[in-house]
């Protein structure tokens, strides 16, 4: 029997190689066989891992998940000030590279099978209230430190992660109405706009900050394409 180690790494690789498949030809069109041979592996080391293809699936979107937040674990546990790490947390969402767009797509076939198959509601429903409420505690912590106007967190959550979701998902389908540019105003227009408090010197211009500059910028060339 593999040692611990090396069966950690071995299913990591497996539920990697799942989700570049499943990104690629979509889940129903997902077979075990272009699971192994993404893998290096045999089909007999698939089902040691996984009971049938739909464990494997839902073990896949669980890793899916848990990549994406590792991959932003250095950015939501630096110092910067609660809506500068927010502005830079959506930026890091926006459906660009290569391990991004893989994200994005295997979250596209969760919430599709969501929509009728039970189990997998589940664990869209976990893994999204987990996401939700990473988003709800730094919107609390900016409102503690007056950065951000009050409110329901939640509320202010949900609209935000609701916008990041649909922007995406036009982007992903190749939109002429959206790109990844307007996508990015966007989103740092809400935060700018709807979540930041009012500053305490009105006249003072946007871009007299780093991220005011960085926010602007942004919006001056998603408005332009």
């Amino acid at each position: 029997m593999p040692r611990p180690n090396v069966e950690a790494e071995r299913r990591a690789q497996i539920l990697r190689a799942t989700c570049d498949v499943v990104s690629e030809v979509g889940m129903h069109d997902m077979r075990l066989i272009d699971v192994a041979r993404r893998a290096g592996v045999s089909a007999g080391i698939i089902h040691y891992y996984f009971e049938n293809k739909r464990a494997l699936l839902v073990a896949a979107f669980e890793f899916n998940f848990s990549q994406s937040l590792a991959r932003r674990r250095a950015l939501l546990h630096s110092s910067r000030e609660p809506l500068s790490l927010l502005a830079r947390l959506v930026q890091s969402y926006l459906p660009q590279g290569e391990d991004v767009l893989t994200a994005w797509r295997v979250w596209a076939e969760l919430w599709t099978e969501a929509m009728r198959d039970p189990e997998f509601q589940k664990v869209n429903d976990r893994l999204y209230d987990e996401w939700c409420q990473i988003v709800v505690a730094i919107i609390t912590r900016a409102q503690q430190d007056g950065s951000a106007r009050s409110g329901d967190p939640v509320e202010l959550a949900n609209m935000l992660v609701a916008m990041i979701d649909g922007l995406a998902t036009q982007v992903l389908a190749q939109s002429s109405h959206m790109s990844v540019a307007k996508m990015r105003a966007t989103l740092l227009t809400f935060i700018d706009t709807c979540l930041a408090a009012p500053t305490a010197s009105p006249g003072t211009p946007e871009e007299d900050t780093e991220d005011g500059k960085e926010a602007a910028d942004s919006r001056r060339a998603g408005a332009g394409r």
